[in-house]
């Protein structure tokens, strides 16, 4: 039996991750990535930076994407729970501007692989989270551009039931729509 299930989303390369979780008396154990694993599933990877966040309830991060330097994210929750997307910016993908999103959690466990080009973001749905991924690519923060959360045309269905406000960062609240950017990776 495999270490890890890895569930379609309906967007090319982009795919849940559920991990074999070993629970006993002492607590909990579990592999959340495996290069061969994943490579044997199709997912051939390589990882060049782990990166890790901590927000409260009511931030939302994004959505984020590099220009020149796209990333690929493996992205998880180690407290609390979050409202996980991502967005398809491929020029030629027949997903261009569609969206998936999924709940993480520390209790279910799961995973969200984001591909290259694709925008990103994540909402706080529980008190705090703390928020890991690993990135195909370095961080190139003057590479960094991003889409407006909120763009009428992706149309994302953020869970906001019991978020009192949302929390942006002053450079999320200027982001343009996807129609105004009219990012398209080739």
């Amino acid at each position: 039996m495999g270490k890890f299930k890895f569930i379609e989303t309906g967007i090319e390369g982009m795919f849940l991750v559920e991990p074999t979780v070993f629970e006993d008396n002492r607590g909990y154990f579990m592999e959340t990535y495996q290069q061969n694993d994943f490579k044997d599933a199709g997912h051939d990877l390589t990882f060049v930076q782990d990166n890790q966040s901590k927000s409260s309830k009511g931030v939302l991060r994004g959505l984020h994407f590099q220009i020149n330097y796209p990333q690929g994210k493996l992205v998880r929750v180690i407290k609390g729970e979050v409202f996980d997307v991502g967005v398809d910016l491929r020029a030629d993908s027949s997903t261009y501007g569609k969206w998936f999103g999924a709940i993480l959690s520390d209790e279910n466990k799961k995973q969200l692989y984001i591909p290259p080009k694709f925008a990103h973001g994540f909402l706080v749905l529980s008190d705090e989270a703390e928020f890991l991924y690993k990135c195909t690519e370095f961080y190139h923060g003057e590479d960094e551009s991003g889409i407006k959360w909120d763009d009428e045309d992706i149309a994302i269905d953020w869970p906001l039931d019991g978020i009192d406000e949302i929390i942006l960062s002053e450079k999320d609240k200027q982001w343009k729509s996807l129609k105004e950017s009219q990012i398209k990776y080739e």
